[in-house]
């Protein structure tokens, strides 16, 4: 049986890494969560994922498991910055970017605002 390339594989689409994601944000106990569609506003992406944690720590914790999650589900070559410090992890899985902060660096930079007009803001 010959190996499967890339073209073999089927990549999971935006809705259900988003799906994905928000379900293993909310395992994880991750705080006002926001899925935004941004198709229409960014070549980027086509979803945005927003979550808040309420430490350095909890925000690792969710952004490691989500990372399993993702991984669970056939998303590979995910790229993830911001890991060390924790204040802001994104996780980009491609059609979804998910935005991990602790609350006070989340309110700073308010990408919900940013990005949707309908966006309820964070709780501070």
């Amino acid at each position: 049986m010959a190996a499967k390339t890339a073209a073999d594989r089927s990549w999971p689409s935006a809705e259900v890494i988003a799906e994905a994601a928000k379900k293993s944000l909310d395992d994880s106990k991750a705080e006002d969560i926001v899925v935004l569609d941004i198709a229409e506003k960014s070549s980027l992406a086509d979803r945005l994922v927003v979550a808040s944690g309420r430490s350095h720590r909890h925000v690792g914790a969710i952004a490691d498991r989500l990372i399993e999650d993702l991984e669970k589900i056939g998303v590979e070559n995910l790229r993830v910055e911001g890991l060390p410090h924790c204040d802001w992890v994104l996780v980009d899985a491609g059609d979804v970017l998910i935005n991990l902060f602790r609350p006070e660096v989340r309110g700073f930079y308010a990408l919900e605002k940013m990005w949707s007009a309908d966006a309820p803001a964070p709780r501070r």
